[in-house]
């Protein structure tokens, strides 16, 4: 396969992410995009110079009517199901834009769509490929910091500013708040730094008025005997992400990209990480190419709907209902 034809499902803030690393790739294009926002298309075009791209208001015409090999999806959340099983069935390689689904049915389903269509299937979680975050899944493996005992997870964010009156905060179309949306990249972190097993869940979540939940925390115990802190602050000033990983020797912690290794009573190490090497859509490229296998598979992806599920099940919570905050409904 000489050139990899790519098609793209949505053409917002993080397609265009998308399109400056697949542009680097010299044995793709982008051979067509779709979105139901004419002027979202005529911005996208302009701005990455795809006007020899075909252009569709409808993904299903795009499919249809171009002849492509992928497609990359960045539509709402509660789309991501149909539009992946759509592609997969036409022959299409997968990559969708977190979370993979907004349910772990539909996770599963997928999964075996494209097994059955024997095509790749592959979840955007980047930190998959940023070499802090490698960095802290590799020590604990080697057993750097003993078996894991505790692991706080963190993110603030200024979400509920940003994102009113967006997609976003329509949870017929994002499935949920800050936790189906940034908090996903956080689960995700969680579940695959560590391999933890989650088996219980303790939320609480805060709406600050609004139709999807901004603030949630979560207390979690994992099968292996380690709990967890999870951390997901919408309603927050500016962007912070930190994690500690405590083990029986030692611990991790991670603020906003700086990494420490510490032992008791002993100097901190700061780690010399290696530059970045891949990301997303390069990995995903290199596995149609054959190179290697799926880097970030759709069952690992399930994992961190699962847990996302587990959390507003626990705080009997339905994105597209009501939700019981201190003896209130809140809509």
């Amino acid at each position: 396969m000489s050139t990899i034809r790519i098609g793209m499902i949505g053409t917002g803030g993080i397609a265009g992410w998308h399109a400056r690393q697949l542009q680097e790739l010299p044995e793709v294009v982008i051979a067509a995009i779709a979105d139901t926002s004419a002027d979202n298309r005529a911005a996208f075009t302009d701005k990455y110079n795809l006007h020899g791209a075909g252009q569709f208001a409808d993904y299903r015409d795009m499919l249809a009517q171009t002849e492509l090999d992928a497609v990359v999806i960045c539509s709402p959340h509660t789309l991501h199901f149909e539009q992946a099983t759509e592609a997969l069935k036409r022959g299409l390689h997968v990559l969708l834009e977190k979370p993979m689904t907004c349910s772990s049915a539909e996770a599963e389903q997928l999964i075996e769509t494209a097994k059955q269509a024997d095509r790749k299937l592959q979840v955007s979680y980047q930190r998959h490929f940023q070499p802090e975050f490698l960095y802290i899944r590799d020590a604990i493996a080697r057993g750097e910091i003993g078996k894991l005992t505790s692991v706080t997870a963190s993110l603030y964010q200024e979400w509920g500013i940003a994102t009113t009156g967006s997609w976003r905060q329509n949870p017929a179309l994002s499935g949920g708040g800050f936790l189906m949306d940034s908090g996903s990249h956080i689960i995700d972190v969680l579940l695959w730094t560590t391999g933890l097993t989650p088996i219980e869940v303790k939320p609480q979540l805060h709406m600050h008025g609004t139709a999807v939940e901004l603030d949630t925390f979560t207390s979690i115990r994992f099968a292996e005997g380690a709990v967890a802190g999870l951390n997901l602050v919408g309603n927050a000033p500016c962007w912070h992400e930190t994690y500690v990983f405590c083990g029986e020797t030692g611990g991790i912690f991670y603020d906003n990209g700086k990494i420490t290794l510490r032992r008791f009573r002993q100097e901190a190490v700061v780690p010399e990480l290696p530059p970045q090497t891949t990301n997303q859509d390069k990995s995903f490229i290199d596995a149609i190419l054959g190179k290697h296998e799926v880097l970030v598979p759709g069952d690992f992806a399930l994992k961190v709907v699962t847990l996302s599920e587990m959390i507003y099940q626990a705080a009997d919570y339905n994105p597209q209902g009501v939700v019981l905050l201190d003896g209130e409904q809140t809509a």
